[in-house]
């Protein structure tokens, strides 16, 4: 018995001689893991449902926050707390919306370009084709610049002039041989120099507020989001399933929900742009998801299911044009995650009472 205990207690403490979170030092003891959300609720004398909206949504915007400030070790722990609060705002009437659109989800099919310009999408043949318009622009500027500034550096007295231009020149090969080598260390100051286009910030917008809501309405428990079109959404499919992608098999029903999601941002861009630029992260989603469905997909079967999960896709976001909309205007302003909720729940409302005021 004495060794028993003692063995147990040993378990408690790192290998570097710290002790274990709280979650991992229940586990150790065989006690079952109960998040804060649960604590929290289980010492009220009020119930969930009890409890006010505003209290709940509260509880909601704290469980997003602790997860963006957790570690990546502990990021699935605290998406647990996420989709407890979520669960107790559905509980209380307030997320009527949240998984509504699970039962609507089209069956999986075979889906042909025909299909995808009915629902909207302005060019299906492009919609896997990555965009080079920043890239060359950026390039171009980048040779613009450097080769001005190694034009009026050769001006300098001395071998400052001689060194100066040639350095100058040298930059226009490290930048091109570091976006042939390793593109993406040059990704995040390509995705700020796109600014300058017009359009870049809206197709942001809609390219997230689409993976925002259609996650939603398939019933994930959105933890946040980015306004980044090169940002994987690996955790949207981990909070929906409690677990890592790559520990566990997928079923039918899974691969169809997580592809959907995956993809809704190719869809929205390509329901309002002839080109979709952020599709690339989206599909190293999308085939991560595919790869783990059990019995294994064949390489068509991979291509049909990624036609179809586009078409599901445009067809929630065609059907909840107004809740799209209201997100996008609440990304814009930088909203919480809570007021990101509202903005989907109260989208179809204040759409409804714009039309007899309209009549």
């Amino acid at each position: 018995m004495l060794a028993a205990q003692q063995a147990r207690c040993g378990a408690l403490v790192r290998g570097n001689g710290r002790p274990l979170p709280a979650a991992r030092r229940a586990a150790a003891l065989g006690a079952p893991r109960r998040s804060p959300l649960a604590v929290r609720a289980a010492a009220e004398p009020a119930t969930a449902a009890a409890a006010p909206p505003a209290a709940l949504f509260a509880e909601l915007d704290g469980a997003a926050l602790a997860y963006k400030k957790a570690p990546p070790s502990l990021k699935l722990e605290y998406s647990a707390d996420v989709k407890s609060a979520y669960e107790s705002l559905q509980s209380a009437g307030a997320l009527p919306k949240w998984g509504s659109g699970a039962e609507a989800l089209p069956a999986r099919r075979n889906v042909f370009p025909g299909e995808l310009r009915q629902m909207g999408i302005k060019n299906p043949d492009k919609l896997a084709v990555p965009s080079i318009r920043n890239d060359a622009a950026f390039l171009a500027s980048c040779i613009a610049v450097f080769s001005v500034l190694a034009v009026a550096l050769g001006q300098l007295p001395g071998d400052w002039g001689f060194f100066g231009s040639y350095l100058s020149g040298a930059m226009i090969l490290v930048v091109m041989g570091i976006g042939s080598t390793a593109p993406g260390l040059l990704q995040g100051i390509i995705d700020q120099f796109s600014q300058i286009f017009p359009d870049y910030r809206q197709r942001v917008l809609q390219h997230e507020a689409a993976h925002f809501l259609v996650g939603y309405l398939l019933g994930v428990p959105v933890t946040g989001y980015s306004v980044a079109m090169t940002r994987e959404h690996t955790e949207f499919a981990e909070a929906k399933l409690q677990a890592r992608i790559f520990q566990r098999d997928l079923s039918e029903d899974d691969v169809n929900s997580l592809a959907a999601v995956s993809v809704a941002g190719i869809a929205a861009e390509g329901m309002a742009h002839e080109e979709v630029m952020g599709q690339t992260a989206d599909l190293m989603d999308l085939q991560r998801i595919l790869l783990r469905q059990r019995p294994p997909l064949s390489n068509a079967q991979q291509q049909n299911i990624s036609r179809w999960a586009v078409w599901a896709a445009a067809t929630l976001l065609r059907r909840h044009k107004a809740e799209h909309e209201a997100l996008q205007a609440a990304l814009a302003g930088g909203a919480s995650l809570a007021e990101c909720v509202r903005a989907i729940e109260g989208a179809g409302d204040a759409a409804a009472a714009a039309k007899p005021a309209a009549a």
